[in-house]
């Protein structure tokens, strides 16, 4: 089936929404005082299931980084006082990684922030999922008074 010209609008607004949304997020984060891949760190750190902390392997998978990349960036964020290190009580040679009290800190900041534009951008971004799933027609708008964009990451720029 070949895309249609509805099919590739649809698709334009989803990819700038999300890109318009992790630009926000990466500005957040500088704001905070943290580079945006620390923020990735520590939410990969925090968001780990599991009674275990991650270790490096985990964290590298999680962030899409290749081991020595990963190791890198937890060097940095060690260095800032963000996380710390550990060594694996049955395998020494496993490293768990966990949030020290100023990650957790910013972490916690940050996520509060994150989860409120998320929940403003959800009316809006299941209306595009939905009509990219049903293969056509726009998006169906979300319900009245449910609408408000705070850092932009879906309304249309203007033309210039």
């Amino acid at each position: 089936m070949k895309p249609s010209d509805s099919d590739f609008e649809r698709l334009l607004r989803l990819r700038t929404g999300l890109r318009r949304f992790l630009h926000w997020s990466e500005e957040q984060a500088r704001a905070a005082g943290i580079t945006p891949a620390q923020h990735q760190l520590l939410l990969a750190i925090r968001g780990h299931p599991g009674p275990e902390q991650p270790n490096v392997g985990e964290i590298a998978e999680y962030l899409a980084l290749r081991h020595h990349s990963a190791v890198e960036l937890i060097d940095r964020a060690e260095a800032a006082g963000l996380v710390s290190r550990h060594n694996d009580e049955t395998n020494r040679s496993v490293v768990h990684v966990r949030l020290t009290e100023l990650g957790s800190a910013k972490l916690d900041a940050l996520s509060e922030t994150h989860l409120r534009e998320l929940r403003q951008l959800a009316p809006t971004m299941r209306a595009l999922w939905a009509a990219l799933e049903d293969g056509g027609g726009e998006p169906r708008p979300p319900a009245p008074g449910k609408r408000r964009r705070s850092s932009g990451a879906l309304a249309p720029r203007a033309r210039g």
